[in-house]
């Protein structure tokens, strides 16, 4: 694994994680995203589609982008797992140290909306990087 995108992708605001529908067509979304030892995490409701396409293969794209979801990198393979509470709860406490104010107030509105087992943690492992 390459470290240094590793730890420019865990830095970035916004990374861009592309999964795939049973057909195989890409969808992609923005996503906030923590660095988490040797991963990263992402924090989503748990009946969203992104969730789902997951749940399946696991394979998937992430890559930096805007708030737009516009890339703006090269996308690179990963593996996507739904983590245990605790990773999620742990992914939580990241994202909201990270992004600030804007970050805590966006898990409380999720907490308030949604209730607070309504959102879960994606563990995000990237691909050995092949040496050319």
């Amino acid at each position: 694994m390459n470290d240094t995108l590793l730890e420019q992708l865990g830095a970035d605001k916004y990374v861009l994680v592309t999964s795939y529908r049973k057909n195989g067509t890409p969808v992609a979304t923005p996503v906030w995203v923590v660095r988490d030892g040797d991963t990263l995490g992402v924090r989503t409701p748990a009946d969203s589609w992104k969730v789902k396409r997951i749940r399946a293969p696991g394979d998937i794209l992430v890559g930096p982008c805007d708030l737009r979801g516009n890339p703006t990198g090269d996308q690179v393979p990963a593996t996507a797992e739904i983590a245990d509470e605790a990773t999620g709860d742990r992914y939580r406490k990241l994202i909201g140290r990270k992004y600030g104010i804007l970050g805590r107030l966006m898990i409380l509105n999720s907490r308030l909306r949604r209730g607070g087992d309504r959102t879960l943690g994606i563990r995000v492992r990237l691909a050995p990087q092949r040496v050319t």
